[in-house]
């Protein structure tokens, strides 16, 4: 069995992709400015790029499971395109307010829960509290206090009106703040257990 390792878990809307509310068309995807160029250099660095999103317009019923495939293997090419890719997708179709019942629940992995970091590390054999999380929300940022790791708010998305606005009044804080994903991965490639 491979050891367990440290890796970087990324939101994907407004972290790796332009934040366009819910994303019901693949036209709607496209990827923000360095952001395959950062999930480059971790690939290069030869650690673990897991992407971790709530997907509530699934359980609202604004789209269909084949949209999100679909989404997702449009990142997935578009990285490719540009020499990176992502090791894991994992995301929550929940919402307790869900159209279909069979994603009306109250669950243990929609963010800031833990759930799918949890999900993945046990399935990657990953170390969750020495991994960092990157987002846009402050859901990212509590998600990244529930499973011990590292957290870094990027401005890109929601994140510069989240830093404004929502974080002052929060107890948790991100351990690092940056401009966008390649600033952020820069940041996590100088801490340890990555030099």
């Amino acid at each position: 069995m491979l050891n367990s390792r440290p890796a970087v878990f990324l939101d994907r809307d407004g972290t790796i992709n332009e934040q366009m509310g819910y994303i019901n068309h693949t036209c709607r995807f496209q990827l923000l400015e360095n952001a395959a160029a950062a999930i480059r250099k971790l690939n290069d660095a030869d650690i673990p790029v897991v992407v971790i999103s709530n997907q509530s317009g699934l359980a609202r019923g604004y789209f269909p499971e084949e949209l999100l495939a679909a989404v997702n293997e449009k990142m997935e090419r578009l990285l490719a395109e540009q020499g990176a890719h992502v090791d894991g997708i994992y995301y929550c179709p929940h919402h307790p307010e869900a159209k279909e019942a069979r994603f009306r629940e109250s669950c243990g992995c929609r963010k800031p829960k833990p759930g799918l970091v949890l999900q993945a590390s046990k399935e990657m054999n990953l170390l969750p509290e020495q991994s960092f999380v990157v987002g846009d929300r402050w859901s990212d940022i509590k998600t990244a206090a529930n499973c011990g790791a590292k957290s870094i708010l990027v401005r890109t998305g929601y994140g510069r009106g989240d830093e404004q606005y929502i974080g002052p009044q929060q107890e948790i804080q991100p351990d690092h703040k940056a401009e966008d994903l390649l600033e952020a991965v820069e940041w996590i490639l100088s801490q340890p257990p990555f030099v």
